[in-house]
């Protein structure tokens, strides 16, 4: 059996620089893998699941939007940027102190233990038919997450959303460099390339949100917690200055 022709190996280098120029752009310390962190270790199978959807389906459209043109709408109107940039800023701020406050005062039950197939749906055999109800605990299948800390869906998809779309960086990063670069590619293999950078931004979003909860024991020592959130709170604090200095 004949192996692939050179052309087909030349045909597939567009898609591997955008998986690359992705995965180079978007692998690193941000508000977004953060957050997402977060929920992996403290919420649900469904409510982890949809925050990966909403980054990885954000990142797709902004960098076919860049494709597309639209940066070049965003460079024209920079006031637009400035508001973003500032309401983003004080939500970061916001959710900095909060974190915070969760890493310097903990509280008294620093730890809650649940039923994961309870969140879930999934029946437990180990407690018999159907599935667990919540507040009840089943052997050999448990959860942790900090006390009063469990959000919702809507609560999760909402702040996911904020972190994405009220960053100005967000659009720099997609719109304008990787749409920039993406079109650079020549007509022919931009689309390629295009798709190469949201395989990126898929991958990394599913195998941090799905592979965080692989962290999970960790996060049964309430020492854990007050480090991550002190991180946290570094990590938000930290970008919601630079964005009101405009850096």
């Amino acid at each position: 059996m004949a192996g692939p022709s050179v052309f087909d190996v030349t045909a597939l280098l567009p898609l591997l620089a955008g998986l690359g120029t992705g995965l180079a752009l978007i692998v690193a310390i941000g508000v977004q893998n953060t957050y997402l962190l977060r929920l992996a270790v403290s919420s649900g199978l469904r409510v982890v699941a949809a925050a990966v959807v909403v980054c990885a389906v954000s990142d797709a459209v902004l960098i076919v939007a860049g494709v597309l043109g639209v940066g070049a709408v965003v460079d024209r109107f920079p006031v637009a940027l400035l508001v973003v940039r500032f309401v983003g800023a004080a939500f970061l701020v916001t959710y900095g102190v909060l974190a915070a406050r969760r890493a310097l005062r903990p509280s008294s039950d620093a730890m809650r233990v649940a039923d994961e197939a309870a969140d879930d749906g999934v029946p437990d055999p180990a407690a018999g038919s159907g599935p667990t109800r919540p507040g009840t605990v089943a052997a050999g299948r448990t959860r942790t997450a900090p006390p009063g800390q469990a959000v919702t869906m809507r609560t999760a998809v909402a702040t996911m959303l904020v972190f994405t779309w009220a960053n100005p960086h967000v659009y720099l990063d997609t719109l304008v460099f990787l749409g920039s670069v993406a079109n650079q590619q020549g007509p022919d293999d931009r689309w390629l390339w295009t798709v190469g950078a949201v395989a990126a931004s898929c991958l990394w979003f599913g195998a941090l949100g799905f592979g965080g909860r692989l962290l999970r024991p960790l996060f049964a020592k309430p020492l854990t917690w007050r480090v991550f959130d002190g991180l946290v709170a570094v990590v938000m604090l930290t970008f919601g200055v630079l964005l009101v200095v405009g850096a």
